[in-house]
């Protein structure tokens, strides 16, 4: 189809030069002729336009160049000749330019549609595991608000037959005791310090649970005075024991002030259980240089410390590093550590080592910058929430 063009082309531009002629319009043959070469390469390549140039230079000799109806050549034709071929070869050479063009840009578009149909793969693989991820989430969120509720529940439900328990043996220890013997004594003891124990450690659940069903009340935090409250509750708890406290000076930050002193409260008892066998014992309690956003408090001891490799139960519930008899606790306070300080989008870690105390990390949110009070209170008298 090709070679046909050619010829076809070729044939139509010379009529058309003919008729032209017979109306006195001469000299249009060979730009004519050119004009078809030119087209003939451009769209069919150059085998055709190689037929089209012999054509043209037949057809121009024998009807336009004296003596005509002939094909007489001589030197003075040979210019004719070379323009039919240099315009094939100048217009195959923009050609092959252009195919190669086109045959780039085509390649580029087919690495452009196989590069957009792994992204749109990609996206849609990202957008199911989003859903998936978002529908566990949801799970997670409803089973823990549900064992939260169930954990409170049964905690509330636990008090009231508990302090019988405890009152109870507690009324047998003071008034009744003369009457038991000394098996019976011992029974009566272990009944109210097990009683004890259990509502110590149901008053600890609830407290545990209660942070995750509790409305936080943000805001900015003395942590100075916080903590000077925090050291003056548990030097009551002492019973004069020799501790040398060093308490260093704190920034504020932004929380919840219940929940900040609760953290205080638990690592401070803590501090004072575990150096209990040490005279004199050192707490030492100061603020790290944080980042901008937060400020990371520390509660040092020189206690009885802990190996390292088990650094990563300290902070799960009912997990404990050393037996009841040894030091006694729930298990359950730094468990609610990490939990005040992940609500406030913190966090909470430990260092130590056996017999040579322990550090404790609490890393909180720094008290709101300037820019974000004036934002507050221009929210605050325009009425914006």
């Amino acid at each position: 189809m090709r070679y046909v063009f050619a010829v076809t082309s070729i044939l139509i531009v010379t009529a058309v030069a003919l008729v032209l002629q017979s109306y006195d319009l001469r000299d249009a043959e060979l730009p004519a002729l050119v004009l078809a070469i030119g087209i003939v390469t451009w769209y069919a390549g150059s085998g055709p336009a190689a037929v089209a140039v012999v054509l043209a230079a037949a057809t121009f000799n024998y009807l336009f160049v004296e003596p005509i109806y002939t094909f007489y050549v001589s030197g003075q034709d040979l210019p004719y000749f070379v323009i039919f071929v240099l315009s094939a070869v100048t217009v195959t050479f923009f050609s092959s330019v252009r195919r190669r063009s086109e045959e780039s840009l085509r390649q580029a578009r087919d690495r452009l549609q196989i590069e957009l149909d792994q992204r749109q793969r990609r996206e849609g693989e990202i957008r199911r595991l989003n859903q998936e991820l978002t529908l566990r989430a949801s799970e997670l969120a409803a089973a823990n608000k549900e064992l939260e509720s169930f954990t409170y529940s049964v905690s509330h439900d636990l008090r009231a037959p508990l302090r019988h328990l405890v009152g109870f043996s507690e009324l047998l220890r003071k008034h009744a005791s003369s009457s038991l013997d000394e098996k019976g004594q011992k029974y009566v003891e272990t009944i109210f310090d097990a009683g004890k124990r259990m509502g110590s450690l149901i008053d600890d659940l609830l407290t545990f649970s209660r942070i995750g069903r509790t409305e936080s009340r943000m805001a900015t935090v003395d942590l100075q005075g916080l903590i000077t409250e925090a050291i003056a509750e548990v030097k009551q708890q002492t019973n004069g024991r020799d501790i040398h406290w060093e308490v260093g000076a704190f920034p504020a930050c932004h929380g919840d002030r219940s929940l900040l002193k609760l953290v205080m409260l638990n690592l401070l008892s803590n501090a004072v259980k575990f150096s209990s066998l040490r005279k004199p014992a050192r707490i030492e309690v100061g603020a790290l240089e944080g980042s901008a956003t937060s400020v990371e408090i520390y509660v040092k001891d020189n206690g009885v410390g802990f190996d390292m490799e088990y650094a990563g139960k300290l902070f799960g519930v009912f997990q404990r590093l050393h037996r009841t008899d040894e030091f006694e606790g729930t298990g359950i306070g730094l468990a609610t550590v990490q939990r005040i300080a992940q609500r406030h989008g913190g966090s909470v870690r430990a260092e130590g080592a056996v017999d040579r105390g322990a550090t404790f990390y609490v890393s909180l949110p720094r008290e709101k910058c300037p820019v974000e009070r004036a934002i507050d209170a221009s929210c605050a008298n325009s009425g914006e929430f």
